[in-house]
């Protein structure tokens, strides 16, 4: 497992962001968190296999077609141990 913290800037809030981001570890089994920022970003915490990882961030970084990620800065930090993925308001 790898742990990583993920902060995407752009227009990523009221697009669907976070849903279309539970979608995707859902299907990749990635586990962590999703959460709007007060400065109009989203901070994503996730946990998976290397590989899984990989595709998940792939996936955020692109964001919904409804989203235009302008920044996805990622950053490797140790594994929390998360059961699930989940909003976090």
């Amino acid at each position: 497992m790898e742990g990583a913290r993920i902060l995407v800037s752009g227009r990523v809030q009221m697009v669907g962001f976070r849903y279309f981001t539970v979608r995707q570890a859902e299907a990749l089994g990635v586990k962590g968190y999703v959460r709007n920022l007060p400065g109009g970003g989203v901070e994503i915490e996730a946990e998976a296999a290397p590989e899984d990882l990989k595709k998940f961030i792939a996936a955020v970084s692109e964001g919904p077609s409804s989203a235009r990620v302008e920044k996805a800065d990622i950053q490797s930090r140790p594994v929390s141990g998360y059961t699930g993925f989940g909003i976090r308001y």
